[in-house]
């Protein structure tokens, strides 16, 4: 059951009152030098050319990347402690929580199986190490859209990661990804960012709450917010969930990926002004302030995608562009990130 209040931190963790920092970096090095800093909560190499690192604050992600991959950099106030425990890696430091699993899927159960042991494991985890309040998680799975009906493999997902959760208040959803790798391993890996202190999840307008999507699209409706507005008084940007061309809750425009693109940013427009309500000082549209990962579909629409974000965005946004399935066949592009004004 996702927590309604902080029980408070084990033995050593952050100090409570400690106004939460949080920055999202790209960089062009590799981890032995960053993960120097005191100051590093997680690093996250891209692709099946990424380095390894032998350090639990480093986490390799075998989404391909178009061109030359950054490395992904999260900052927090220093310094960072960091281990490994019962098979999940983590970090923290300044009250935000950095973590990490992977579960194979074997037996009968599956993908199901492998998300419910991973959320139950998760969820205990945050609860047991004093940052009990999930504020984003990321899912990276194969072949997400694979199988019929109640059988595809992220309507499974979407089961097992319900079971795991326990009986929750959707008002205490994360911000999430749910994304699929296209490496033909069959092990789910999800990481995730927790605090002392809870966010405010936000929903979109233009949007029916993913977790009252109608029976259509699966036996769970998936569960996760549209983004997380950080806690009061810290120094942390908007965290954006997975966001794609739907409307309502059906898919727009299955045969354009620029049309799908435009409707993806103007679904971002309506949630970053649903965000602004509550902090006004955030920008109305994305720039350099913001760091975004992009999704894309199909391998020889990278590039057309790469030109288009380019038109949309110009050269002040940055963003990383990746080859992975998104959740729906008909969905070519999806995009996630952080926003903020520039520091």
């Amino acid at each position: 059951m996702i927590p309604a209040a902080s029980r408070g931190p084990a033995a050593g963790a952050a100090d409570p009152g400690a106004n939460p920092r949080l920055a999202v970096e790209y960089h062009h090095t590799d981890p032995a030098t960053v993960l120097t800093d005191d100051d590093v909560l997680a690093v996250f190499g891209f692709g099946q050319d990424a380095p390894v690192a032998d350090d639990p604050r480093f986490l390799r992600v075998s989404l391909q990347p178009h061109g030359p991959a950054p490395l992904e950099v999260w900052r927090t106030a220093g310094p960072v402690r960091r281990g490994r425990a019962g098979g999940i890696a983590w970090a923290d430091g300044g009250g935000l929580q950095f973590g990490a699993i992977e579960i194979g899927e074997v037996g009968p159960e599956g993908l199901e199986g492998a998300a419910e042991q991973a959320y139950r494991q998760l969820l205990g985890f945050v609860a047991g190490h004093g940052h009990p309040h999930l504020l984003r998680i990321w899912n990276y799975l194969d072949a997400i859209t694979l199988g019929e009906d109640d059988a595809e493999r992220y309507r499974r997902f979407c089961v097992g990661r319900a079971a795991g959760l326990g009986e929750f208040d959707t008002r205490g959803l994360p911000a999430a990804t749910a994304i699929g790798r296209r490496d033909g391993d069959r092990r789910l890996q999800v990481y995730w960012l927790a605090g002392i202190r809870p966010g405010t999840p936000l929903e979109n307008p233009r949007q029916l709450s993913a977790y009252r999507y109608p029976r259509r699209y699966g036996p769970q409706p998936p569960s996760f917010a549209r983004a997380m507005l950080p806690p009061d008084g810290s120094d942390m940007p908007l965290l954006l969930s997975g966001t794609a061309a739907i409307v309502g809750h059906e898919s727009r425009h299955v045969d354009s990926l620029e049309t799908q693109l435009d409707e993806t940013l103007a679904n971002f427009e309506a949630l970053i002004g649903a965000a602004r309500v509550h902090r006004p000082c955030l920008p109305p549209g994305f720039g350099p302030g913001s760091r975004l990962k992009v999704y894309v579909r199909d391998a020889d629409a990278l590039g057309p995608a790469d030109a288009l974000l380019r038109q949309r965005l110009g050269d002040g946004v940055p963003y990383l562009l990746l080859h992975a399935a998104v959740c729906r066949r008909e969905l070519r592009i999806e995009i996630d990130g952080t926003h903020d004004a520039p520091r």
